[in-house]
């Protein structure tokens, strides 16, 4: 089988909002540097996402704004401006878009990751989404940190031990279990209520996976992608 490549990096420096494509990025064990470093955070600790659950409340109204990284730091567009993060006129206009006050907060001791630090999709999954279950398959919604070149769907589920990828080393959690967010408006995507109900009933809700980092290091676009064992 063809060695598999890194294709695309995305990172979302605010959880929850849309991210940015780049070429390179190092990665820390944490994650990619620079990733979910931010959330938007209730009067209840409860961070702003899609779904509820002990630790998220659904708002929808964050996925009308992006984030990206600048040279001089993290910039959020959305219903007509654009803030520097974080910062009061950006909690303001949250807080108007949302209904209720929140604020944009900087991770500390507990992570805004939902599960592994690394998640992971392969471009012959996508694809096999997109003719079998008749969607658009867009790797925006599911929301990865780094699609594969793979010639085989599903390939990466497969994988057990280490994987290397540029100078960085991963080891492969869980199988991602989707939610309700994949079918939401996001990204410059219409709102598309069939692929949850699609993925659930062909593969259990389940899309791509989740890593943890062993050795930090850098990692660019064309990286070859090594299973190590």
């Amino acid at each position: 089988m063809p060695t598999p490549t890194l294709r695309e990096i995305r990172r979302y420096p605010v959880k929850a909002m849309g991210g940015e494509s780049l070429e390179s990025v190092g990665v820390e064990v944490r994650g990619l540097v620079g990733d979910r470093r931010y959330a938007v955070v209730d009067g209840d600790g409860k961070l702003a996402t899609g779904k509820h659950s002990r630790r998220f409340r659904r708002r929808d109204e964050v996925f009308e704004f992006a984030s990206r990284t600048t040279a001089g730091g993290v910039r959020v567009t959305g219903r007509g401006g654009e803030w520097a993060v974080p910062g009061d006129d950006l909690d303001r206009a949250l807080s108007e878009a949302m209904g209720a006050p929140v604020r944009v907060l900087l991770e500390t001791s507990t992570p805004y990751f939902d599960a592994g630090h690394v998640s992971l999709v392969g471009s012959a999954s996508l694809d096999w989404c997109g003719e079998r279950l008749g969607v658009d398959a867009d790797r925006r919604r599911i929301r990865p940190n780094l699609v594969l070149e793979t010639d085989e769907p599903f390939v990466e589920e497969s994988w057990a031990g280490v994987i290397q990828i540029g100078g960085v080393r991963l080891t492969p959690v869980e199988r991602i279990e989707r939610c309700r967010m994949i079918d939401i408006a996001q990204e410059g995507l219409p709102r598309d209520g069939r692929w949850l109900k699609s993925l659930t009933r062909a593969r259990e809700m389940r899309l791509g996976i989740y890593l943890d980092v062993d050795l930090p290091g850098s990692i660019t676009v064309g990286d070859e992608v090594r299973v190590l064992g």
